[in-house]
């Protein structure tokens, strides 16, 4: 089959129809290197031969304009290891193609993605380090999350959990030894893992040339708690759900369960209620705008050590919405509160209570977000630390696949509620935040613009559910007790949390558990790019450019 592309046409174009993709003129603009083609549930996916990774990745990208590597998910069966690249196009997330690439069980070795996709690097290193696939060129093929130490790869099918793990200290060791900066102006500076500035257990490794940053390299995995294993031990229907609330512990319970609801709903075609879609609607964004909360009270502590106004006031904003959604699910952090197929239960009674709970707090909303401004955004210091701080342009960020309010800071229009949209966004009145400032300042003014689009989608939600007939108030559709879905069914879906695409791919085997359970964290790909936007800046720049990208380690390290 020939592909031809009218000279009127963009590589976006290329394969797309009025009725989306055509995987058929993709696989004809692959050619030899495509060997074979899956279907999967979110998208066609294509074959390719170890050896042919980075042509067929560079077609797609450059030919057909998949610009975004969103996901790399690596497993093993019993026969074959396989690496999955999960291919989306920031101008339209819905069009998503994925690329297969199967190695040999006795020598799993393929080729790296990270010359094509920058965010590849630390996807495929996290590949090698849990499931033990070689990325040949690789730049930096390393354990990750794991301590360099460790003894196999512990979600290959032949790891032995009872093996003794024996981790060397190397004393005296010169961690300037192997690098290029040997003057007398070099010093290396450990940054963390055990200090307030890095917003969890993160350990920057920085190495600076005078006061100046040549080099930083960000140690993660200090907070790893199996949760992918966790998750494939459990059962879909109910021993799951509880988990995802641990990723982003800081104030995105709903948004991560949504994440899950979203996979497992689609994987196994359950539809949800309307009504439930609104009350996930609801309290996803009050989420949001508790996460960005808590964001805006750190950073103002991070970057100009004010904690009496700016960090309480955020704080004690924060609590008010923690308040609400301690109506609504009974916890404050650790909610539970989604189910497969709809909500545990349905709003708290009595509801005009709950109501005028939620309407006081929209309707003092704007004169705290005025305050904020004039408390922050207004601030001389602040603009000082934070314009031109930072900067990352618009393709760097794709590059390493940055997502959620750390692009927007730079321009790029990217939101999957209303780009792949769920639940009950698309049926509402609102707007995407972006600032093509593309530095820390724009960043901070992107989540406060994106608590009073929050505020405009709850407001919106609860005349919905104020007006919605009280029989026909359905919380939750009818799914069975146990979910099996069918063997070799696979799929990934993501949603838009609050530090960007939270995404899941789930590949069944036939239970009633998963047998391969992959979390997209967008805070992983988010913290690749810091040493990108700190070099030569000064240390208290580090920080503040840390700050902007609001990582949770939970999540990053999972």
């Amino acid at each position: 089959m020939s592909l031809e592309v009218p000279e009127s046409s963009t590589r976006a174009d290329v394969g797309v129809t009025e009725d989306g993709l055509n995987y058929d003129a993709l696989e004809s603009l692959l050619g030899e290197t495509a060997i074979g083609r899956e279907s999967h549930v979110n998208a066609e996916a294509f074959v390719v031969r170890p050896d042919q990774v980075v042509d067929a990745l560079s077609i797609l990208k450059e030919e057909a304009g998949f610009d975004h590597c969103s996901c790399v998910t690596a497993q093993q069966y019993e026969d074959r290891y396989e690496s999955i690249y999960h291919l989306k196009k920031y101008d339209d997330p819905t069009q998503e193609v994925g690329v297969v690439v199967p190695t040999s069980v006795d020598d799993p070795v393929s080729q790296s993605a990270e010359s094509v996709f920058r965010t590849a690097d630390w996807h495929e290193r996290e590949a090698y380090d849990l499931i033990g696939i070689q990325y040949e060129d690789h730049p930096d093929l390393r354990r990750i999350l794991l301590p360099e130490t460790w003894q196999g790869h512990p979600l290959s099918l032949n790891y032995n959990q009872e093996q003794p793990q024996i981790v060397t200290l190397h004393e005296h060791e010169n961690p300037l030894e192997k690098g290029h900066h040997g003057d007398s102006n070099t010093m290396f500076l450990n940054i963390g893992p055990n200090h307030p500035a890095t917003h969890g257990v993160l350990h920057l490794k920085t190495t600076l040339d005078g006061e100046q940053v040549v080099d930083v390299e960000p140690d993660i995995g200090y907070l790893h708690r199996c949760e992918e294993q966790i998750c494939q031990d459990g059962t879909y229907r109910h021993q799951i759900m509880p988990y995802p609330d641990r990723w982003d512990y800081a104030s995105a319970g709903l948004l991560n369960e949504w994440a899950y609801a979203r996979v497992i709903e689609d994987l196994a075609d359950i539809e949800v209620p309307a009504y439930a879609q609104v009350i996930r609607t609801m309290g996803a964004e009050l989420c949001r705008i508790a996460a960005h909360l808590l964001a805006l009270g750190t950073f103002a502590l991070d970057v100009y050590g004010e904690f009496t106004a700016v960090f309480q006031y955020a704080f004690g904003d924060r609590e008010i919405v923690l308040n609400i959604l301690e109506d609504l699910t009974g916890q404050r952090l650790m909610y539970n509160y989604l189910r497969v197929g709809g909500v545990v239960w349905d709003l708290p009674e009595p509801r005009e209570e709950f109501f005028e709970k939620i309407d006081s707090l929209l309707n003092e909303l704007p004169k705290k977000l005025e305050e904020y401004h004039d408390l922050v955004t207004a601030n001389e210091i602040f603009q000082l630390r934070c314009v031109d701080v930072g900067h990352l342009d618009p393709e760097v960020a794709k590059e390493y696949g940055c997502t959620g309010p750390v692009a927007r800071g730079s321009g790029i229009d990217y939101d999957l509620r209303r780009d792949d949209p769920y639940g009950y966004y698309d049926q509402l009145d609102w707007d995407v935040v972006t600032d093509d400032g593309c530095d820390t300042y724009s960043r901070v003014l992107v989540r406060l613009r994106e608590v009073e689009e929050s505020a405009k989608i709850i407001d919106q939600c609860v005349d919905i559910l104020q007006d919605w007939p009280e029989e026909d108030r359905e919380i939750q559709s009818n799914v069975p007790r146990t979910l099996k879905p069918e063997n070799d069914r696979e799929i990934y879906r993501a949603v838009e949390g609050a530090k960007g695409e939270l995404g899941i791919y789930i590949r069944a085997d036939g239970t009633d558990k998963p047998a391969r359970f992959k979390i997209r964290s967008p805070c992983f790909s988010n913290l690749q790019v810091l040493p990108e936007m700190t070099e030569d800046d000064y240390i208290p720049d580090l920080i503040a450019t840390l700050g902007s990208l609001d990582v949770i380690l939970g999540e990053v390290d999972r």
